[in-house]
């Protein structure tokens, strides 16, 4: 049974396994190297069942753990090579780590793994596509506004975790946070409003997604209420419905072992 497992989701960390019991792929690793571990011991897990790695970009919220994983494992990972680059000037990674460019695909007898093109203030910044068992998964967070590469790559694709970062309102009325810093998240460069998320989940619907899972949740200008009820309210007036049309959950900060079958 295909499960996706979103260990955690913020921007404090994120990381999201695909795959079955005892054996899946990670997309980023941007939790403590400790948590990621009891994380995957919560569906029965090690890290040595894990097949690969494939990191979006070079943000520390999405590489936190990636450094240990070199050191400890022996496990494969794929990455846009700009970003590489990046990490390991950042010295977030070894200057010798051995990292795979993610833009040439991966293909085993399990899984099929292809990056798109997403939009963010980094070196680069790709999300994913994943092939399981006959299943469909796609994992886009950190991008500004919906690229044509994001569309066409997630087109018909059964199961996403979108980024739905932020509430424009709460954002703007923040006291904490300084006018550069919204402008950056509000460019587009920066993340996807719920707004905005709302109204690409539509499209990803009516191109044949029938589970949806809203990740990249701000802390501080977000709630899990808030997004979930932007993307309801906004497919329920288009006639969208959800539990007939779709399903809609919203990722944790940090998991207590909860995934969804497929």
């Amino acid at each position: 049974m295909a499960r996706i497992y979103p260990i955690c989701s913020s921007s404090k960390g994120n990381s999201t396994f695909i795959g079955t019991r005892g054996h899946g792929v990670l997309i980023d690793a941007g939790c403590a190297f400790r948590s990621l571990k009891g994380a995957l011991e919560l569906i029965d897990t090690r890290l040595e069942d894990i097949e690969a790695v494939f990191i979006t970009h070079e943000h520390i919220d999405h590489v936190c753990a990636l450094e240990q994983i070199i050191k400890h494992t022996r496990l494969p990972i794929f990455a846009p090579l700009p970003s590489v680059e990046a990490a390991k000037a950042k010295g977030y990674i070894p200057e010798d780590a051995q990292i795979f460019d993610a833009r040439e695909g991966y293909k085993s007898a399990a899984f099929e793994v292809s990056c798109f093109k997403t939009s963010h203030d980094t070196a680069d910044s790709v999300g994913y596509k994943i092939k399981f068992n006959g299943e469909l998964f796609g994992v886009c967070t950190d991008t500004g506004f919906v690229t044509d590469d994001t569309r066409a790559a997630l087109k018909g694709v059964s199961t996403v975790l979108i980024e739905s970062n932020y509430d424009e309102n709460m954002l703007r009325k923040n006291p904490n946070y300084p006018p550069d810093l919204k402008r950056r998240i509000m460019s587009a460069e920066g993340h996807l409003s719920n707004d905005d998320c709302a109204a690409f989940c539509e499209n990803l619907i009516r191109g044949g997604t029938r589970r949806l899972i809203l990740g990249h949740l701000s802390q501080e200008n977000n709630t899990p209420a808030t997004a979930k009820g932007c993307t309801k309210n906004y497919l329920e007036q288009r006639g969208i419905l959800e539990d007939r049309d779709f399903t809609l959950s919203v990722a944790p900060v940090m998991t207590l072992g909860e995934f969804i079958a497929v």
